[in-house]
């Protein structure tokens, strides 16, 4: 798996593992609701997860444009889905959304990259 790739995973589960085990009912709840909205409803996974992808972009967070493009690549979005999705989000967000831009393409070609992406859920 690619470094960057597999820095972000280990991290993420060693800082979830941390937070988790302290036992508090709220952020449980709130990892827990996390999970439960991107699984299959109305929207399946892929509309929810571009869906996340976007808001994440707008909302300028690294960490969750990471994990959106992972869950994307492992459940099957195409590059040219992705980046559809992406430019969305540089309309909506405006030229700031660009530098995370740079880094969805470096974490994407990261992913691609590697043919069997590992995945966990939040």
């Amino acid at each position: 798996m690619s470094q960057l790739v597999d820095d972000f995973n280990s991290y993420r589960a060693e800082m979830n593992e941390r937070i988790l085990a302290d036992n508090n009912k709220i952020i449980k709840r709130i990892f827990n609701l996390d999970t439960n909205a991107y699984m299959e409803g109305a929207l399946d996974v892929k509309t929810k997860e571009l869906l996340g992808l976007v808001a994440s972009a707008v909302l300028r967070c690294d960490d969750c444009i990471k994990y959106h493009l992972e869950t994307s690549y492992k459940a099957g979005l195409r590059k040219e889905e992705v980046v559809e999705a992406l430019s969305i989000a540089t309309l909506v967000g405006g030229t700031i959304v660009i530098p995370h831009l740079r880094r969805a393409y470096e974490f994407w070609d990261a992913l691609a990259a590697n043919d069997t992406p590992a995945i966990e859920t939040k």
